[in-house]
């Protein structure tokens, strides 16, 4: 025993600079790689979907009762930016055909997918329920109520205050009313449970639907125009000026913005309302912006197209199974996909049966459904919420 507590302690030998560096333990590096590679995959699926979109744009401007090139359409839309200066090679009629009459429907199209694609991401979200639809909680059935009171009090649909006529404005007013009369009845002592939300809006839906069915059958005036009021409730995009995508084109600007911002909310919410509470959210302060946002634009949405469906279930659902549940990605995504959607839809709806001109609505079914389902097939488990 004592011959081993007066052994000296071995040497150990210290290691040189490189040595110790070699020895210690590699940085996570990985974790920064996969943030980069998701970062530039979002990035690149973003540019993608633009560039998608420019293209339906510029097909479905070129495409008409006179067709014209796409690489003179495409000359025309780009001279309109003031970014590029192409030499005018075209008749001067294709410029104003282009401008005046098939620009601002196809612009005014891709507004109304890019509002209902947002929209139903904020209800998917805030809901957390993927069969939610941004034509739930009594904005269908207010806009549909507002227009056939504008049908029966308005003997014409002419343009009126900043290009919008009787029909748009009580359209749009009526989403909205419906909409705050739903979260109204569905608050109770400063909480807003979502399955009282979703039931008030099915409530409301059926007396809003009701009214507007009285008011059909009552009034004899109105059922020499129900053609035209069920023309509108099916869908069809109508931009009578350029005004009128100015102010719809603002309004699905700023909530887009606002969309942005609210993605992390909806991230948060996905956990549950008492887990986002617990990280300091105030949820039912931030459920009402939500539910707001997403009102204005279903009705700045229905203000210049009616009612399409389909949009704002397909657009999100696609981009969720593609790209994943991230709402940072999934809300500009879902406005592009939704912009893409409608573009090619109303560009169909104008062609297939020409000179006959299809409900858009009708179009929208058809194509969302089979494609929606054929999604939801092919992604079996991997689908995530």
């Amino acid at each position: 025993m004592a011959s081993i507590l007066n052994r000296e302690p071995p040497q150990v030998t210290p290691l040189a600079p490189d040595d110790a560096a070699s020895s210690a333990p590699a940085r996570p590096l990985w974790g920064m790689r996969w943030r980069g590679l998701a970062a530039y995959r979002a990035g690149a699926s973003l540019l993608a979907l633009a560039l998608a979109l420019g293209v339906a744009i510029v097909l479905a401007t070129a495409t008409g009762t006179i067709p014209i090139s796409p690489l003179t359409t495409t000359q025309i839309l780009l001279n309109q930016t003031g970014l590029f200066h192409f030499a005018p090679s075209w008749p001067v009629a294709d410029q104003i055909i282009i401008s005046l009459y098939r620009e601002p429907r196809v612009i005014g199209a891709a507004l109304v997918g890019m509002a209902l694609g947002l929209a139903g991401t904020l209800f998917q979200g805030l809901l957390r329920n993927p069969l939610a639809d941004p034509l739930l909680l009594g904005t269908s059935a207010g806009a549909s109520l507002g227009a056939t009171i504008a049908f029966a009090l308005t003997t014409s649909v002419t343009a009126g205050w900043l290009g919008f006529g009787a029909v748009a404005a009580l359209a749009f007013v009526g989403a909205l009313l419906a909409v705050a009369l739903v979260y109204t009845l569905a608050t109770r002592g400063g909480r807003t449970p979502i399955i009282t939300l979703l039931l008030a809006g099915v409530a409301i839906s059926a007396v809003l639907t009701a009214a507007q069915t009285l008011i059909v059958t009552l009034d004899a005036n109105l059922q020499q125009r129900i053609a035209s009021l069920y023309f509108w409730i099916s869908g069809a995009v109508d931009v009578q000026s350029w005004s009128q995508i100015g102010v719809v084109a603002l309004l699905v600007g700023a909530s887009l913005l606002a969309s942005l911002a609210l993605a992390p909310t909806l991230d948060a919410l996905a956990l549950g309302e008492e887990m986002a509470a617990h990280v300091g959210l105030r949820v039912e302060r931030r459920k009402l912006l939500i539910v707001a946002v997403a009102a204005l634009l279903v009705a700045a949405a229905v203000s210049i197209s009616g009612l399409v469906g389909f949009v704002g279930l397909v657009a999100p659902h696609a981009c969720r199974i593609a790209l994943g549940p991230r709402n940072r990605l999934l809300v500009p995504a879902s406005a592009l996909v939704g912009a893409i959607f409608v573009v090619v839809a109303d560009l169909l709806a104008r062609t297939v049966a020409a000179p006959t001109e299809l409900p858009l609505g009708v179009l929208t079914a058809l194509i969302g459904a089979p494609f929606f389902l054929a999604l939801l097939r092919r992604a079996g488990q991997s689908y995530r919420w």
